[in-house]
Formats: structure tokens, C-alpha cells, sequence
């Protein structure tokens, strides 16, 4: 998906398909999007199979959607590629549960993950990005997209509890699940890949949980943790801890290094910007939540309307879905001026809506904010300037927006 959308055009808003793949692999949203914002901020779709769902663009509309899970429940499915069938692991899955099972669930997780909890993991981060950087600096290609796919394996990999030999296959398999129609993971059909990556995935956690237990080995693993949980004063059940641990490795492995190579782009594209920032390292944390704000990796969320629910001028009927265009609330002029303007002093960045809102904000967003920090930061020092080698490619799928392939050389930075 292109990040910076190309001019206005004539958009008939009856003829548009926002779940036309070559949309975000070759073609360009962000025009649609502000077209709706203006003219449909309730949009109404039906597919050629008979299944619908209603848009929601304004940044105020995805708030309300995703915060408010009294009118909008997570519990028949959260993504688009569940359209049409309820999730069958709603209600115990944690992205797919509604407070207050949610909460008795997240809340002990939580707890590991706050921005003083992952402070502890800073100076492993900051090593594990020096590392994965520094083939980079030998002035050769370096297909950064291509080669992000691992990263948040390689820093989230030890806190989760999951061994380095695992780590290629499990980012393959969330891959997967996230881009089950892009060549790069396609296995068969769609419906092939997302079978196989959810059973695999799922296998995996359940069967690390079963061993555990048989050996009775203990460690400070985020995935260990989730064997303590009690929702409602019960331990989960091994199925429970494997769901659970499956949206876990996807909300761990799926955005940010989307996030990083479409952070980079912007950078690459507006040299005056990454100037700025090597100039002044003070700006980094902006550029965080601006890069996050201009990527919008998750693009949208699913949640299903629990009655008649009036907003965006129309009414959404009960149990109608409704998505949450993130990609979309993240370009709203109303809410960011200039919006399709990459500015790392951006006065209000930090307001962008790429976690999500309300319950379901996402639980790893310290530790995501500290990865990019981190990463921003050694790349800035280390690299006095980066150029593209080749056309980027960008993923096909209407869930993640991120790209395949980024190859870049990068010249490195001469100490004094």
C-alpha cells in the first residue's frame, strides 16, 4: 500500500471494493479513504458472496468502534478475514473476548509489559538491533523489509520463552495469518494458509504449554506467565493457554517491522527529515509515533455492532461488522492537519490510532515504542544517509499494511 497516496481523483464511492487485494499491494487507498472520510464517514459494502459490512474512516468513528465494547463486541471475530463466519474461538481467544474475561486475562500480562517493566530489556534490545544493523553497514544491498520479518522475533523471542530455533518458522507461520493471499506465504489457496498457520501456531503453544508442565520447568517468560492466569479463579485449560499464546506471537511478530521499513521509506523519500533527526536525537520518540501514525501497519480492526448503533450520519443494524479503518483515522485532517505530510515535529503525533483504543489497546505497545526508539536510534547514529536500491514491494493483504521487499544501501556515518 502506498504510504504517500498520489493526487485527488474522481472517486465513485458505489464501485469502490475495500477488500480488492491489489488495492494495497499495487494500488493506493489513501485517496478512497479521504473521500469517504468527507462524503460516506458510514460506508456500506456488499461483497459478490453475499457478505457486508459497514466502514467507519473519522478518527472519532474508530475510537468510538474500538473503545466501546458495550455497542461493539470483539467476540464474533476481530479481523476481516473472519467476515461472514464467527470466530470459533471467540470468547476465549483474548483479541476475540470482551471485558470482563478479557481483562482477568490481560491484566496479569499487563503487568509485565509496562513501560517500567520492559525498561529491564533495553540494553539486550539495543544489542539485538546493533546486530541485526549491521550487515547494513558494509554499503551492500540490504533489503530491510525482507529482513525486518525476523526482528521482532529476535527481540521478543527470550521474553515470550520461545528458543532461537523457532523463530523463522513461528514468523512464517503469523505471516501467514496475517497475508494468507501474498506470494510470499501463500500455500496452496487462502484458505489453506490461514488453516495451516492457525493449527500450527496453535499446536506449537499448546505443546510448549504441555511440556512445561510435564517437566515442571519455571522461567520469567511472558508465554510461562500465562500458565499462572486465573480468569473468573480457574487456571486455563492447555486449549485456552495455546489460543491465548497464538494471539500473542501475532500481536508480537505482525506489525512493527511494517512499521520500520515504512518508517525508513519516509525517511529515504524526505532526506531533509532524517537530517533533522540526526541532528537532534531528542526528536526520536516523535518520529516514533509519526512513523506509526504514517504506517498504520495494523490497517484496520473488525468488531461486530451488539444493536442498532447510529454513527457516521447512518445506522449500523445489530450484529452487522463493522471495520475500523486505522490507515484511515491516522490521515484524518480533523484530527492531524497537513495529515498526508511525514513531519517528525508533529505537535500531536502521539495521538495516532495505530495501537487501537479501549480494551483491546495493544499490550505491547511499551515494548514496541522501546523497539523503535532503540532502532531509530543506532540507525540515525550509525548511517549518515540511505538511499533505495530497488522498487519497494508491498504486501497483499487489506489487514497489515507493510511491504515485502525495501532494498536499500546505506552509507556509513564517519566518526569525527
Amino acid at each position: 500500500m502506498r504510504l504517500t497516496p498520489g493526487p485527488a481523483r474522481d472517486i465513485d464511492l458505489a464501485e469502490v471494493d475495500l477488500f480488492d487485494l491489489d488495492l494495497y499491494s499495487h494500488g493506493d487507498p489513501h485517496p478512497i479513504w479521504d473521500v469517504m472520510r468527507e462524503k460516506a464517514p458510514l460506508h456500506h459494502q456488499v461483497l459478490p458472496d453475499g457478505r457486508e459490512f459497514w466502514s467507519v474512516t473519522r478518527f472519532e468513528d474508530v475510537h468510538r468502534v474500538l473503545a466501546d465494547h458495550r455497542e461493539f463486541t470483539s467476540e464474533r471475530g476481530t479481523v476481516p478475514t473472519h467476515l461472514g463466519t464467527d470466530d470459533e474461538a471467540a470468547g476465549v481467544l483474548m483479541t476475540s473476548t470482551d471485558p470482563p474475561r478479557h481483562t482477568e486475562v490481560r491484566r496479569p500480562l499487563g503487568s509485565k509489559l509496562t513501560a517500567r517493566a520492559v525498561k529491564a530489556w533495553e540494553d539486550k534490545i539495543r544489542g539485538t538491533i546493533v546486530r541485526f544493523l549491521e550487515p547494513a553497514l558494509d554499503g551492500e544491498v540490504f533489503d530491510l523489509a525482507e529482513k525486518a520479518l525476523l526482528l521482532p522475533a529476535m527481540v521478543t523471542g527470550p521474553l515470550l520463552g520461545i528458543p532461537e530455533k523457532d523463530w523463522e518458522n513461528l514468523v512464517q507461520l503469523t505471516a501467514m495469518v496475517t497475508a494468507p493471499s501474498d506470494r510470499h506465504f501463500l500455500v496452496g489457496h487462502e484458505a489453506a494458509t490461514l488453516a495451516i498457520s492457525h493449527h500450527e501456531l496453535v499446536t506449537y503453544v499448546r505443546e510448549w504449554a504441555r511440556s512445561r508442565r510435564a517437566t515442571g520447568d519455571e522461567d520469567d517468560s511472558l508465554l510461562h506467565h500465562l500458565m499462572s492466569v486465573r480468569p473468573g479463579g480457574k487456571p486455563l485449560t492447555d486449549e485456552e493457554i495455546a489460543l491465548d499464546g497464538y494471539s500473542i506471537l501475532l500481536g508480537a511478530n505482525v506489525t512493527t517491522p511494517h512499521t520500520v521499513s515504512g518508517t525508513v521509506q519516509a525517511l529515504v523519500e524526505r532526506p531533509e527529515q532524517y537530517a533533522k533527526a540526526q541532528a537532534d536525537p531528542s526528536l526520536i520518540p516523535n518520529l516514533v509515533e509519526e512513523g506509526l501514525r504514517w504506517t498504520s501497519a495494523a490497517c484496520n480492526f473488525m468488531r461486530y455492532a451488539v444493536d442498532d448503533v447510529e454513527i457516521g450520519g447512518g445506522t449500523i443494524p445489530a450484529r452487522g461488522a463493522v471495520v475500523a479503518w486505522i490507515g484511515s483515522a491516522n490521515r484524518d485532517a480533523a484530527q492531524f492537519p497537513d495529515p498526508h505530510t511525514f513531519d517528525i515535529t508533529r505537535a500531536n503525533a502521539k495521538r495516532q490510532a495505530a495501537f487501537g483504543f479501549g480494551p483491546h489497546f495493544c499490550i505491547g505497545a511499551p515494548l514496541a515504542r522501546m523497539t523503535l526508539r532503540i532502532f531509530f536510534e543506532e540507525l540515525l547514529q550509525r548511517f549518515d544517509s540511505i538511499e533505495l536500491a530497488g522498487e519497494p514491494e508491498h504486501l497483499r493483504s487489506y489487514f497489515i499494511a507493510g511491504m515485502t521487499h525495501l532494498p536499500i544501501v546505506a552509507q556509513k556515518r564517519q566518526t569525527p
